[in-house]
């Protein structure tokens, strides 16, 4: 029969055998590649479309006899490739380390002392060589002291334990009105390469060889998906009990579709493919640092940050300018702003959104939408209190936990559809003079040069989770959970020029009792007895308070839209009747106090009781 569905998959897994050289013993790379193809059948109805030409005018076409002149067309098929690269590799950095000498001084063993009889003195006593002891025990003291400076150099140089990169690329292209058809065993059209997830170009090879429907209103799309992921992580130990861990990825991931129909454009006989409208878009996503402008003041009445956003604008515009036109004489409008580059221009806003948050210079700070390289988050936990008397005296456990995470997000980037295609970025017709442009078809209605990608908003988002968490354990069974965490979001819309900031802090405090071999008589167990278990009991009180803050760049008028004050008491108390049987106690209780009048106090109160019961052993 006709075939409905052809798929086909190539998948090559390789261990790159680096790691085989004395050299690069501490890398161990994989490589996977995998091919996609599918050939998908398109509908019967369109195999032999009837259409009656039509002349220049558009007006129907009829032979001598009077009747209608028609065509048949086919609208074809449909196929689609995907292939995914993939890369994991691990540095295990302590062999490195090894290799190359960079370990730690071990303590020398003492020698033993030949004892050797001493010289006998007139009274028949023997001499004592105890003169030569403080010299010896001077030495050792050096020796130790030398080995420790030594032994902590190197260990700040081989910090770095673990090196983790991981790195996902997916590529995919779909080609509507594909005529031909698979064979029993599949097909190698249109090229081998292609079937077998290769992303190189076939769309006019098809055309030629007249594999394309050359329906004059086709209005199906060729599509092309790009994702690129790129994960890095990092295991740190700058100090004994000290585990830090470090991460940073990005993500870019793009769209482009077009209509497109087959024609002889040159003459020359031979069917072309002719794109007709195509757009694109897409989103970014990388780790980033804020920690620059993370404890500055900023509330409804003063931010820093946001002043130096302000500030910020004509910096970058001038910076653009001198990039543009090649010098510092360029026309200026009534505000001091280069032409084409006002202070609301996307590409003179982006960077100084950006170098306002993160605390850098709008001199030096990069001008691109997109950046390359992500910036490290991290995660570090301390234990080492616990090597210390005085807590071993007091405690079971004692640590300390710090985190902090931030992005950067394009949320979406499109193609500007208004922008000639042989215009250049900054919208200005390459190797011809300024004064003879149209600044009609390169200025948009604000008077700002036109972009070829236009950003609808972006976002940067900062949190310590924790700021910092103390969580310990007395001898006494007493925990003690102290936790404070912080937050923010900053959101520039390129559309309306307005800048959303949410700020965000949370307060937990935690304290926890074990009551071992607690008697309660029940028969939830079976016959009545008394049951003999701990009483484990939690009260957490926490406090957030969030806020959100909406900024005008020129108008002093920043409001509070939303917000509110959270107080939270949370009680639990589990007791276990078998290995099998568990009795829940919980109680919370919060209270929402709103920073706007509109919105009314609310308290919310839900207590009971849980019993769950495991199947399992």
């Amino acid at each position: 029969g006709d075939p409905n569905i052809q798929s086909q998959q190539v998948q090559i897994n390789y261990e790159i055998p680096l790691y085989k050289i004395p050299t690069f013993s501490f890398l161990r790379a994989t490589y996977s590649y995998t091919g996609d193809f599918q050939w998908q059948k398109g509908s019967d109805l369109n195999e032999n479309l009837m259409v009656q030409e039509t002349d220049e005018n558009g007006n129907p076409v009829f032979d001598d006899l009077g009747n209608p002149i028609t065509n048949t067309f086919n609208l074809g098929h449909t196929i689609q490739n995907a292939n995914t690269h993939n890369i994991n590799s691990t540095l295990n950095m302590e062999t490195f380390y090894r290799h190359i000498g960079l370990v730690k001084k071990k303590k020398r063993p003492t020698r033993a002392r030949s004892r050797r009889a001493a010289p006998a003195r007139a009274d028949g006593r023997n001499v004592s060589n105890s003169k030569n002891t403080p010299a010896q025990d001077s030495s050792a003291s050096k020796d130790s002291f030398a080995r420790k400076a030594l032994n902590s150099l190197v260990g700040l140089a081989t910090a770095v334990k673990r090196v983790q990169i991981n790195y996902t690329e997916n590529n995919g292209t779909l080609l509507p009105g594909y005529l031909n058809t698979p064979g029993f065993i599949g097909t190698l059209r249109p090229t081998f390469g292609y079937t077998f997830g290769s992303q190189a170009d076939i769309r006019d090879l098809a055309a030629r060889n007249g594999w394309l429907t050359v329906f004059p209103d086709f209005n199906q799309q060729y599509t092309e998906t790009t994702n690129r992921i790129l994960d890095i992580s990092a295991d740190v130990e700058l100090i004994e009990d000290l585990n830090i861990d470090i991460t940073g990825n990005r993500i870019y991931a793009e769209n482009i579709s077009e209509n497109f129909n087959v024609t002889d454009l040159d003459g020359d006989g031979r069917l072309d493919y002719n794109s007709l409208i195509s757009n694109s878009f897409g989103n970014f996503n990388i780790s980033t640092a804020l920690i620059g402008t993370a404890f500055q003041k900023s509330d409804e009445t003063q931010s820093q940050a946001f002043e130096d956003f302000r500030n910020n604008r004509i910096i970058v515009a001038n910076r653009l300018a001198r990039e543009f036109y090649g010098n510092s004489n360029y026309p200026v409008d009534a505000e001091g702003f280069p032409l084409g580059f006002g202070k609301t221009s996307q590409r003179v806003l982006l960077p100084s959104f950006l170098a306002a948050y993160k605390g850098r210079s709008a001199e030096k700070i990069s001008l691109s939408a997109f950046r390359d390289v992500p910036i490290p988050n991290w995660q570090l936990k301390y234990t080492g209190f616990m090597n210390f008397k005085w807590f071993q005296k007091r405690f079971k456990r004692f640590s300390l936990t710090h985190g902090y995470r931030s992005s950067y997000t394009i949320n979406q980037f499109r193609a500007n559809l208004d922008l000639a295609p042989d215009f250049t970025e900054g919208g200005l017709r390459p190797g011809e003079p300024y004064e003879n442009q149209d600044l009609g078809n390169v200025l948009d209605q604000s008077g700002n040069f036109k972009n070829r990608q236009l950003l609808s908003n972006i976002n940067l988002e900062e949190q310590f989770s924790p700021l910092f968490r103390l969580d310990f354990e007395m001898k006494n069974s007493v925990k003690i959970l102290a936790e404070m965490r912080r937050d923010r979001v900053l959101s520039l819309s390129f559309d309306n020029n307005l800048l959303t900031e949410i700020r965000g802090n949370e307060y937990i405090l935690g304290i926890g009792y074990r009551i071992k071999d607690f008697r309660i008589r029940s028969k939830l167990a079976g016959p009545k007895q008394v049951i003999k278990s701990d009483l484990n009991m939690k009260l957490d009180a926490s406090v957030r308070n969030n806020k959100t803050i909406i900024r005008y760049l020129d108008v002093e008028n920043n409001q509070i839209t939303q917000g509110q004050t959270i107080w939270g008491v949370r009680y639990t108390a589990d007791y276990a009747f078998t290995q099998n049987l568990t009795a829940i106690f919980y109680f919370d209780y919060t209270f929402s106090e709103f920073e706007i009048s509109t919105a009314f106090p609310q308290t919310t109160i839900r207590s009971g009781f849980t019993l769950r019961y495991n199947f399992g052993n």
